[in-house]
Formats: C-alpha cells, sequence, structure tokens
C-alpha cells in the first residue's frame, strides 16, 4: 500500500505556524502590558502627586484597553489552533487504525488458499474501513476475455450487481486508473454502470497486470463526497488485494500447468492415472460401470510430415477441443502420449460407451473439412467391470481394442474382448447424432 495516500489529507491542511506566532506574540503582549500595569500600580502608590496619579490612571486604563484587545485578538485564534490540532489528532488515530487493519488484511491474505479466503478477507476489511458503502469484487476469467463477480457486499437496496462486465465497458480498466460514475446525465459513465447511485471502481494491478476491478458504491444524497473521501482507503484496500489475486492466479497457472497439457489444454497423463485409480474405487464400490476410450489419431506423421508440425498441432488441438466438447462434466479427457488420448467415462457402459465413441469418430472426421487432409481416428473401448476386472485392465484393454481397430482398416471404433462379442453401433445413427 501507498503510506501517501493516509498522509494525503493531513499535508494538505493549512499550516498553523501562523497562527501559532500570533497567539505568542499576543500572549507577549499581554505579560509586557501585565508588567507596566503592575508597574503603574506600584507608582500609583508611591507618587503623591495628583497630576502624576492622573496620568498613571489614565495609563493603566489605556493598558487595560491594550490587553482586553489582545486577549480578545488571540483567543479565538487559540481555540481555532486548539481545534486544528484535534481535528489532526483524529485524522492520524483514524489513518493508524485504517493502517494496521490494511497491514492485518495482507497478512492475512497471504494465507488465503483461493478466491473464497480472499473474498472473505476483503468483505470484512471493506465493511470495517468504509461503513455504509456497497461494493464489489470482479477478477478476469481463465480467458481474460471478461470480468466475472467474484463476490459482493452491503448492497441490499441496490439488488444485485452485473455477473460480469467486458473489459471495453469499462473506463477503470481502459485507462488503468480509478474513475467514478457520478449519477448525471453529463458525466462520463462505464457502459455497465447502473445510473441510480455513485460508483467508484479501481483496477486491481500488480506486476504490470491488471487482476480485476474493485467497485464501491453508494446511493445516498451524498454518495460524491463519500466516496471521494473514502477514495485513498479504496485504492490502498485495491492495492492489497491486487497482490494477494496476483499469488492466486499464480498458484492457479501451476496447478493448472501440473495438470493439464500445454498445448491440447487437456489433462495429462499422469492426472488421468490418479483418476482412473479414483473412478474404479467408486466403480468397484458402487457396483457402476467405468469405461475407458483410448483414441489415436490415423497417419497422424504423415501428416505432420506433408503439411507441418504447426498443422498437425493445430488439428490435435481441434480434435481435443472436439472431444472436450462432446463430453460431459464428470468425463475426463487427457492427451496420453503424441497423438493418442485417452476419455474416461463413469457410470457408462459398453453400450453407451461404444455410441459416445462413434459420435466421437464422426465429429473428428468432419473436421477434414477444415483441412487439406483427411482426418480420422481409430478407438478402443474397454468397460469395467464386463470386459476388464480393474481400471489397469481396462487401460490395458482399450490399448489393444485400439491397435486392432488400426489392423482392421482404421477410423472404426472396437471393443476389448472377442471380436465376434463386439455390440454393434449404427454408423448413420452416431453420424447424424455427431
Amino acid at each position: 500500500m501507498k503510506h501517501s495516500r493516509f498522509t494525503k489529507a493531513h499535508e494538505a491542511r493549512p499550516s498553523g505556524r501562523a497562527p501559532d506566532r500570533q497567539v505568542y506574540y499576543a500572549a507577549l503582549f499581554v505579560g509586557v502590558m501585565s508588567l507596566l500595569m503592575l508597574i503603574l500600580e506600584i507608582l500609583d502608590h508611591v507618587v503623591a502627586d495628583r497630576y502624576y496619579l492622573s496620568v498613571f490612571s489614565w495609563a493603566e486604563m489605556v493598558v487595560e484597553i491594550l490587553i482586553i484587545g489582545a486577549i480578545a485578538r488571540a483567543g479565538p485564534l487559540a481555540l481555532n489552533e486548539m481545534a486544528s490540532r484535534r481535528r489532526a489528532t483524529e485524522f492520524a488515530h483514524k489513518a493508524r487504525i485504517q493502517v494496521e487493519a490494511l497491514f492485518e488484511m495482507t497478512d492475512i491474505l497471504q494465507s488465503a488458499l483461493g478466491y473464497a479466503d480472499a473474498n472473505s478477507v476483503v468483505r470484512a476489511t471493506a465493511a470495517k474501513l468504509m461503513p455504509g458503502l456497497g461494493g464489489a469484487l470482479y477478477v478476469f476469467n481463465n480467458s481474460g476475455d471478461r470480468l466475472e463477480l467474484s463476490s459482493s457486499w452491503g448492497r441490499p437496496d441496490d439488488g444485485p450487481p452485473l455477473g460480469r462486465i467486458s473489459p471495453s465497458q469499462c473506463w477503470a480498466i481502459k485507462r488503468g486508473k480509478p474513475h467514478l460514475n457520478l449519477a448525471v446525465t453529463e458525466a462520463l459513465r462505464c457502459e455497465h454502470h447502473d445510473q441510480s447511485s455513485v460508483a467508484l471502481e479501481i483496477p486491481m494491478m500488480a506486476r504490470g497486470e491488471v487482476y480485476g476491478l474493485l467497485s464501491i458504491h453508494s446511493g445516498d444524497p451524498d454518495a460524491e463526497q463519500r466516496l471521494s473521501a473514502a477514495t485513498p482507503v479504496a485504492e490502498a484496500l485495491a492495492d492489497a488485494m491486487s497482490l494477494a489475486l496476483a499469488n492466486i492466479a499464480l498458484r492457479e497457472k501451476l496447478r493448472t500447468q501440473a495438470l493439464r497439457d500445454p498445448l491440447t489444454g487437456l489433462y495429462n497423463r499422469r492426472y488421468m492415472e490418479d483418476v482412473l485409480e479414483r473412478y474404479s474405487n467408486l466403480a468397484e464400490r458402487n457396483q457402476s460401470p467405468l469405461s475407458v476410450v483410448m483414441i489415436d489419431l490415423d497417419h497422424f506423421k504423415t501428416l505432420n510430415d506433408d503439411l507441418g508440425h504447426a498443422e498437425g498441432d493445430a488439428v490435435l488441438c481441434e480434435v481435443s477441443a472436439t472431444i472436450a466438447g462432446a463430453i460431459r462434466p464428470c468425463d475426463v479427457a487427457c492427451r496420453y502420449g503424441g497423438e493418442e488420448l485417452v476419455v474416461l467415462l463413469p457410470d457408462c457402459g459398453t453400450i453407451e460407451a461404444l455410441a459416445k465413441a462413434e459420435i466421437l469418430r464422426a465429429r473428428i472426421e468432419r473436421l477434414s473439412e477444415n483441412h487439406d487432409a483427411r482426418i480420422t481416428a481409430s478407438f478402443g473401448v474397454a468397460t469395467i467391470p464386463d470386459t476388464s476386472p480393474r481400471g489397469i485392465d481396462a487401460l490395458a484393454d482399450a490399448d489393444a481394442a485400439l491397435y486392432r481397430a488400426k489392423t482392421e482398416g482404421r477410423n472404426r471404433v472396437a471393443v476389448a474382448g472377442r471380436p465376434e462379442a463386439q455390440p454393434v453401433v449404427d454408423r448413420k445413427s452416431a453420424a447424424k447424432a455427431a
């Protein structure tokens, strides 16, 4: 956080040196006049001449008038200076509380494991430092093309905030600076802004990259003044939250790299093996089927040689996206190695797995229309407990079925076990479903 944001208001306060000097000179003048008054009183008692007594009386009267004038001049100045110092003390105390709360927030955020933890911390801190103001926290999605609502607070009457914001609709994101959306028509407002309230929006930046957006709202009549006063605290809050979001995003990136294949975006082989073991145990415990589909692109080496590795990578990515778009959320697709892919289908029997594999085969074959080459794939299917007793056996059996599909002419689906026991899948129906 930036310390100057908390001292800005204090530094802007007019200097108290001039009033201090005026009060000091007035006090010194009163002291001198009081001493002169004392001397005149002594002379009044010592001197017996009436003429001098009259002079001393008039002199005492003038001194008293001067003393009263000095007190009348210095009194308000002293009171104003005392009030100014009291306000400065209150401001310093408030700033100290804010700094302590922000340091505490930063310390807690270091232990945040994900966005849910960070959301809880920012809600609690915002409610403490900016009471009466609502807010919302937006973070970029994985693709980085939009901001999605991560958390909101303090908006009981205004309704829920927008679920997502496009970066092109927000002036704070486009400018990289805080932006105040006023409730007047002539003001420059973001396209996503609700005109019924005033909103202060602050981009959360760390390491030169924008990670999210902090939005502070108020629907009160003095909303503009309240948000202007809360801007230093909100900016410090956004700074602290930016570092936390950067750390969380880095952890998510490392986690994704540990689980995903960098080229295709599918899960990697290690993750698939862990999931296969877990799914196998669940299938055995629940007495439910688990199907393993092994996929291999036909003549992929020839395609690389003819069109180049860049085109081969593009084909592999398209095939992976086709598979990922055709399976259920509970299914797991991974890159097993090279051009070999594996799909795990929990709660899916042999017949259903063969039908799904035939749909995938037809969709992959249709990708040939986008390239100057024929793109096909061969499939091997194994199912627990129909064809294989365990997960590791199902993987090997699906690989053997895939090899048989290759030897029988490619661009087809084969099931583990004896060829004569293979269920028949209508290719026309599968192509129509694809």
